[in-house]
Formats: structure tokens, C-alpha cells, sequence
């Protein structure tokens, strides 16, 4: 389900190339955006990943200092990337993986983007299904009301459940060693408790008919985001008149922004890039 890459962003010749800002999710580092950085730059795009907020610079730096991000909430965060995106010289794109495509939405429907790409998009307020998949995947956390405050890692087995169900066990592992890193609780109860909350941190403005053109992307053997969850997230913009689209790529899981599959959904997201002329 790959698709070609433009060669630059639609633009004339005198315009500064078009920021593009990764946001990732829990459990991954930044740096984990590194190969779309390096792909994203060379087809003149000018490409950020920033970590959240409290994140080392590195996955070591991480896992040796989880509390560096205990207790950060979804609007933290997207506070956090929202003042990156107002230190830009133009609207971004911007690109989110999980937790990280719900932020997106969330930045998009506040008018800070030109697009906006949500990859396996954790649940935001109004989506219904809930999954078994689901509910396993967050247990790591979700299992324990204490955690809510806290940081927490994953196991290599929990891993392989959440992001890897699609891969070998031996390349589950090596992306484990390679990315993963503790991660805030928090977002995962705000996300559970959206449907009962009037005010809830995971509420996005799916009627903004203003806003730039939006992508949801699905893998289609998800466990942490399962693909129905995703397109009840496309239904909850059906009083949108913007663009809003998905894609859905057969047999990946949620490691899909960072297996060895990688390539073809940033592939895709360029070509639909493309297509919307940024």
C-alpha cells in the first residue's frame, strides 16, 4: 500500500520549505522519527521532532530519569507543541503517532496547522468502541489507578502485544531495545475517561470546517489502536466540511511508523501531501 513520494512540496521557488513537526506517543522517543526526518527533509520539507515535555535528549537519558515525565497530561503536552508550532515561520504540517495523532487533531482543530496527519490515533472524546485488544494493550498502566501520577515502561512481552502483534518476536525485540522508553500514565486515564468527563483533555474540535485537511491512517492488525476505533474517529468529523480522509494499511500493527515497513506509510503521507499541495 505504498505510494510515491513528491519530489518537494508544492511551493514557489522563493518560499521557505514547509515545517513539518513529529509528535510521537507514548512508549517511543523522539529520535524515534529520525528516518522520517531524513525522508521528509530530503523532499524539502523542513522537519522537526520534538520530545515531550520533561523528555531527555536520548532513549538512555530516558529510561534512567522515568520520572522526567510523570504526570504529563494530554494538554501539557499539546500546550508544549503548540508553542514549538508558534515559534515556526509558517503553519506546519504536522504529524502524530498514537498519542501523538490525537495532539495532532487536537493542534488542527485549534487552527495551528496546515494538516495534519494522525497515524493509529489514540481514542478522542465521542469515539464508542472499546476493544478487548484496547483495553490489554493500556493494562500496563490502566491496570493500577496508582500510575495515574507516574511513569511507566513496558515489558518486552507487553511491547510485542501493543506495537509488535505484527512482527516476529526477534524484530519486537529489537525495536523494544531500540525506542521504547517510560511514559505517562496520565493521557492513557484521560483517554479512558473522555465519554464521562463534560471537560475532558481529549476533546477535539471535530466541527472546525476551517481548518486544513486531515489524514487518519490505520493499521489494519493494530492492538493498541484497533482500526474500528480509527474509523469511529473519521465518523466523529462527518459535520466538517474539511478534508478528512483515511487510509488503511493491511497486516501492520502500531510499530508501523518504525518497522521495517516504515517507509511506505511516509511514502503515502507525501504522496497525500502531494495530492492537498503542501
Amino acid at each position: 500500500m505504498s505510494a510515491s513520494p513528491s519530489a518537494s512540496p508544492s511551493a514557489s521557488p522563493s518560499a521557505s520549505p514547509r515545517p513539518v513537526v513529529f509528535i510521537h506517543g507514548l512508549w517511543l522517543h523522539a529520535t524515534s522519527w529520525d528516518p522520517w526526518v531524513t525522508v521528509f527533509r530530503e523532499a524539502g520539507y523542513q522537519p522537526v521532532a520534538p520530545g515531550w515535555p520533561g523528555e531527555p535528549p536520548t532513549v538512555e537519558a530516558a529510561r534512567a530519569d522515568p520520572e522526567a515525565v510523570a504526570d504529563v497530561g494530554i494538554d501539557d503536552a499539546t500546550g508544549h507543541f503548540a508553542s514549538i508550532i508558534d515559534g515556526l515561520e509558517q503553519p506546519p504540517v504536522i504529524v502524530g503517532h498514537s498519542f501523538g495523532g490525537l495532539i495532532a487533531e487536537k493542534l488542527l482543530g485549534e487552527g495551528r496547522g496546515a494538516a495534519a496527519v494522525a497515524i493509529d490515533p489514540a481514542q478522542i472524546k465521542g469515539v464508542l468502541p472499546l476493544p478487548l485488544a484496547q483495553l490489554r494493550a493500556g493494562f500496563p498502566a490502566l491496570g493500577n489507578p496508582a500510575n495515574r501520577h507516574k511513569a511507566v515502561s513496558l515489558t518486552a512481552k507487553e511491547f510485542r502485544f501493543g506495537f509488535g502483534n505484527a512482527l516476529t518476536p526477534e524484530l519486537s525485540d529489537e525495536l523494544y531495545e531500540r525506542w521504547t522508553i517510560p511514559s505517562p500514565a496520565r493521557p492513557l486515564f484521560q483517554a479512558a475517561a473522555a465519554n464521562f468527563s463534560m471537560h475532558s483533555e481529549a476533546k477535539v474540535d471535530t466541527d472546525n470546517s476551517t481548518r486544513g485537511p486531515l489524514l487518519l491512517i490505520s493499521g489494519l492488525e493494530d492492538h493498541t489502536v484497533p482500526d474500528v476505533v480509527t474509523r469511529s474517529t473519521l465518523k466523529q468529523y462527518r459535520s466538517s466540511t474539511a478534508v478528512t480522509e483515511l487510509k488503511q494499511f493491511e497486516g501492520r500493527g502500531h510499530s508501523l511508523t518504525i518497522d521495517a515497513g516504515w517507509r511506505d506509510v511516509a511514502d503515502a503521507v507525501l504522496a497525500w501531501l502531494s495530492d492537498k499541495g503542501l
